[in-house]
């Protein structure tokens, strides 16, 4: 499965993935075989960053 290119899409997908799946970024990017600059990069178009204390975008 790919990851949605729409950056809203990607927030939605990306904190449930992590809620639900990945105890950090990095396992969630591997399993989808891309980087988690990448997604980070994404969701700053949206003014999200990724917070390791919460294991989610905010």
């Amino acid at each position: 499965m790919n990851l949605p290119k729409d950056p809203v899409m990607l927030l939605s997908f990306v904190n449930t993935q992590l809620r639900d799946n990945y105890s950090n970024l990095e396992e969630l990017a591997a399993a989808y075989m891309t980087d988690s600059e990448t997604i980070e990069e994404q969701l700053k178009k949206i003014d999200y960053k990724y917070d390791k204390n919460t294991n989610s975008f905010k």
